[in-house]
């Protein structure tokens, strides 16, 4: 992913959040990082007013982020006009659980980025092009060069919408319990619990002789 000078998000009523401020940052690398641990997002919009958060895949590239879809979905058709589809986009990812001497404090460990604006469907064929070999990057490094790409056909029946990075947020909390002192002696456990994603072994598919690329080895370690 390309990326400009360390610089900052703008911050708003919108992109700063009412609880544990502390925890919010709008700085372009912190940002950065956490949207590109991940791959996997919540798209949220109003749908004949109602809201509607989808989990799909996502892909930044600078300063923006393309989200993947299906030209079947009617929401995401409405981000091919001039108007665009107002959104939110959210990527989160669990390092902890934290468990307290009293239930009140139990808490997760957590990195989070929340991303507002208006997104427009990527028509171009050139730029669709170079967003859903992002988009496979970002799942798995090295595999946009080690598959056939799409089609004209394929093409036509996916969309991906792209949002300029703007008002984002980055929130994250990190750390250990925070017991009341009168707790403290109370005959519980405490402590954190490390929660961290894991890759399996490579199930390979029946019609598949071709040896394990290095990047799913290196990924399944």
């Amino acid at each position: 992913m390309s990326d400009s000078p360390g610089g900052s998000y703008t911050r708003d009523g919108l992109t700063t959040p009412t609880r544990s401020k502390e925890r919010a940052a709008w700085d372009e690398q912190v940002v950065h990082a956490i949207l590109d641990a991940g791959y996997l997002c919540h798209l949220g919009f109003v749908r004949d007013g109602a809201p509607v958060v989808l989990p799909t895949l996502y892909a930044r590239v600078g300063r923006r982020l393309y989200v993947h879809g299906s030209t079947g979905s009617r929401p995401l058709r409405g981000a091919k006009g001039e108007e665009g589809l107002p959104v939110c986009v959210t990527v989160t990812h669990l390092d902890g659980l934290v468990l307290a001497k009293s239930a009140f404090h139990h808490s997760v460990n957590y990195r989070s980025v929340v991303a507002h604006g208006t997104a427009h469907q990527v028509t171009d064929p050139a730029e669709l092009r170079l967003a859903l070999d992002a988009i496979v990057e970002q799942v798995v490094a090295g595999r946009a060069a080690d598959c056939r790409p799409a089609n004209a056909r394929e093409l036509a029946a996916t969309a991906v919408i792209r949002l300029e990075l703007d008002r984002v947020s980055a929130k994250t909390r990190t750390g250990g319990v925070n017991d009341e002192p009168e707790d403290l002696a109370l005959p519980y456990w405490a402590g954190v619990v490390p929660v961290a994603p894991a890759h399996g072994a490579p199930l390979p598919a029946p019609h598949t002789d071709v040896e394990l690329p290095p990047y799913l080895r290196e990924s399944a370690c």
